[in-house]
């Protein structure tokens, strides 16, 4: 390995547009396609797909959001860029914080879901899980280190199987749709709709992950907003076409619900649909983990050229030029959470809580920062004001994890005042 220095001379920039593509979908599309079509049918009926529906259509104005301020502002620093450029280095750097402390418990969890979906196949005990996890994390780091043109590369072809398999799950399941599968619409009254609407937000999560690589967008002017609009479009047509098929073949409720993909293949594929599933699971759980991991390696990168970060979070490798002092400080954090998940000190169910109240105030901030930085754009104003609204609206239903983000503003804030007060003695 060349050595490694903390070069100011940035990062390169080579993602185009079917790379930044890839990478939208394969922050979004997370194991959510695996698990909420089935529970959202349980919860509403065949009902459900209007909240598909309806959520598709609410995510647009956060993904644009994000993809407005990409190309006016493309930056490592990502959405702590937007709201610095917007309130200030304090805020920035909170948010910056919020979604670099995500990672390092999302990516495991990625990992150990898809490691999951293979023990169920091959009998795997908690050793295997786990040491297939490590394995996932190390080979997404790699890639990393390599450069993004490599990863973005992985990603394209991975996103690609996604698509295909979950084209061949919709597809594989039409002889057995049948209409009388849609009555009654809506067993479980309208309420349940709004209910199951809640529970999808989940599902469309990650359009502020590519952010943090638009600095290596090639054209950002025009390529964020392409590519947001591509990959929010393709994302709507899978999740809607197979939560349309879940509900169109029953396959959910019972206590199937929550593998309600692999029933769904398995009706014509039989027990390979099995294998099909739990490979999907394993792409989509990659897919995830390089775009988030890439992102949070930036989001290092760029706390560390503001000196809010560690020095060695910047160093680049002098070869690739890419964030390994990032890269090596997620490294450490996830042998740490990987340990912590084994022991059973605490379960995946509880700690998956903690990364989505940091990625949810990553959001609000990427909203606020977007109506004062869009001043003047009519789309972007409507977009960001819609989007503010939606997610403050959600964020008190995150419960006791919505401590979480305060928590770390309070410590960041108290440390930035105890600096401010040295540099003044």
């Amino acid at each position: 390995m060349e050595k490694a220095t903390a070069q100011t001379t940035g990062l390169a920039k080579t993602l185009r547009l079917p790379q930044i593509v890839a990478l939208y979908i394969g922050a979004v599309i997370g194991s959510g396609v695996l698990l909420i079509p089935g529970l959202a049918a349980e919860k509403a009926g065949p009902a459900s797909i209007l909240a598909w529906l309806v959520m598709s259509i609410l995510v647009l104005p956060m993904a644009l959001t994000m993809g407005l301020l990409s190309a006016r502002y493309p930056s490592a620093g990502g959405v702590s860029t937007f709201v610095r450029t917007a309130y200030g280095d304090r805020f920035g750097n909170i948010v910056g914080w919020f979604f670099l402390l995500s990672v390092p418990i999302g990516a495991p969890i990625l990992s150990v879901t898809g490691a999951n979906y293979l023990a169920v196949l091959l009998g795997w005990g908690d050793t295997q899980i786990y040491a297939a996890a490590a394995l996932i994390l190390t080979a997404v780091v790699i890639m990393n280190v390599v450069g993004m043109h490599v990863a973005a590369r992985v990603q394209t072809i991975v996103v690609a199987l996604i698509i295909s398999i979950l084209i061949v799950a919709v597809v594989a399941a039409l002889p057995h749709a049948s209409a009388a599968h849609f009555t009654p619409f809506a067993p479980n009254g309208w309420l349940s709709v709004v209910q199951a609407a809640g529970l999808l937000f989940w599902c469309f999560i990650g359009w502020e992950a590519v952010t943090h690589l638009s600095e290596e967008f090639v054209d950002p002017a025009n390529n964020a907003i392409r590519g947001v609009l591509w990959s929010a479009g393709i994302v709507a047509l899978l999740y809607f076409a197979v939560a349309f098929m879940t509900v169109a073949t029953h396959s959910y409720g019972g206590g199937i619900s929550a593998a309600a993909l692999s029933v769904m293949v398995q009706l014509s594929l039989g027990p390979v649909g099995g294998w099909v599933v739990a490979v999907t699971a394993l792409f989509i759980c990659i897919a995830t983990a390089n775009a988030y991991i890439g992102a949070a390696s930036r989001i290092a990168y760029a706390l560390a050229q503001e000196k809010i970060a560690p020095r060695w979070f910047g160093l680049l490798h002098a070869k690739y030029r890419t964030p390994i002092g990032g890269l090596l400080f997620l490294s450490l954090c996830f042998v740490a959470v990987l340990s912590v998940l084994y022991t059973g000190l605490i379960d995946l169910a509880r700690l998956i809580e903690l990364p989505n109240a940091t990625f949810f105030a990553t959001y609000i901030g990427g909203c606020l920062a977007g109506i004062r930085l869009l001043r003047g754009h009519l789309l972007g104003q409507l977009a960001s004001w819609t989007s503010l609204v939606f997610t403050v609206a959600l964020y008190p239903f995150l419960g006791w994890s919505a401590l979480y983000p305060l928590v770390i503003a309070a410590v960041l804030l108290l440390w930035q005042k105890r600096t401010d007060k040295r540099m003044l003695m």
